[in-house]
């Protein structure tokens, strides 16, 4: 059946939102751009160090660049020090994104060890002078993702709901693990409600949203305004198009086909090569590319090929081959394949 969720997301109006994870060394610009050209409502970029900021990182500061056509965007900002997430807020407002979006939910141990990320919720008192530090120094909407709790002993999220809707925070993000669970084990959904009575703020459900099919099944049976959509779309942007298009219609998309497959890669191929210059773009498409083809029958001689790819021109050529050879079909036997 249809389905048609409204909510107002830090200043947007949006209908079954369906957003793009902050992911580092994935939500790039061009990823961003392919997933919001494919139904993604807002996308957030690569999670950025503050003190990165602060200090004139090239890194950071280069996570901060926006393009037009990607947005609605929101800028993902982590640390541990009021003062520095102060700072870094006015530096990526100074950028005009849409939003800015507090990240207290990071697990790995180099940020949540250091008491930013997940860490914050080791000290509540701290992740609400952040958030009331930041929310107060930007004109801009700030919205929060965050976990359940440090560990299964220490779920405190109902408490960190109540009090973030004291200090500005416009939307509230939950990854629906604790930070030692990491990515392992099922999200727990079943805490979005309890959450959603505790707070006047929308509450976006992540984790373990990963087919048109979960989504619809998180906006049913949570009460969720929105889903936020991480592992799930790396080397399958198509998912935003799906979700939309289930909870519109009731109805499944077919998959993306061949065609649109290799045309997407080479997207993400030339764009970040026109960004970022030819080395960077080889690297980092790599990260993509069996997941943009793993449906396609490429081949050990394609996979050779594309691995072992030094330029740009190379790699768009043996995808230009591998369409005009994959679009060749026998009547029998399907697709031509070597």
């Amino acid at each position: 059946m249809p389905f048609a969720r409204h909510t107002r997301l830090a200043g947007l109006d949006l209908e079954n939102a369906a957003l793009l994870a902050p992911m580092e060394d994935v939500s790039d610009i061009p990823f961003r751009r392919i997933c919001r050209r494919l139904g993604a409502d807002v996308a957030y970029t690569e999670f950025v160090n503050a003190d990165g900021l602060i200090r004139d990182s090239a890194k950071a500061l280069r996570k901060l660049e926006l393009t037009g056509d990607e947005r609605p965007v929101g800028i993902q900002i982590y640390g541990g020090s009021t003062e520095a997430m102060v700072e870094a807020a006015k530096i990526a407002a100074a950028r005009e994104p849409d939003l800015i979006d507090i990240n207290a939910g990071c697990w790995v141990p180099k940020v949540a060890q250091h008491g930013a990320g997940a860490g914050l919720l080791r000290n509540l008192g701290a992740m609400i002078d952040v958030a009331t530090g930041v929310a107060q120094a930007v004109d801009l909407p700030v919205t929060l993702k965050t976990r359940l709790g440090w560990d299964a002993d220490s779920i405190c999220i109902l408490d960190v709901a109540r009090r973030l809707a004291d200090c500005g925070i416009q939307a509230l993000t939950i990854h629906c693990r604790v930070r030692t669970q990491g990515h392992q084990g099922e999200a727990d959904w079943s805490w979005v409600a309890r959450i959603k009575e505790v707070t006047p703020l929308p509450v976006i459900l992540n984790g373990d949203v990963n087919c048109a099919e979960a989504a619809e099944r998180a906006f049913e049976t949570t009460g969720c305004d929105g889903v936020m959509i991480a592992r799930g779309a790396i080397g399958n942007p198509w998912i935003f198009r799906e979700v939309k298009h289930r909870l519109a219609t009731g109805e499944p998309l077919p998959p993306p086909t061949t065609e649109e497959r290799i045309d997407v890669t080479r997207e993400h191929l030339e764009t970040t090569a026109e960004l970022r210059g030819e080395r960077a773009a080889i690297a980092d498409i790599r990260r993509h590319l069996g997941l943009y083809l793993k449906e396609l029958p490429l081949g050990k001689a394609f996979r050779g090929e594309l691995a072992h790819a030094r330029t740009v021109e190379a790699m768009t050529t043996t995808l230009e081959r591998l369409r005009d050879k994959l679009l060749i079909v026998d009547p029998v036997e399907g697709p031509t394949t070597t």
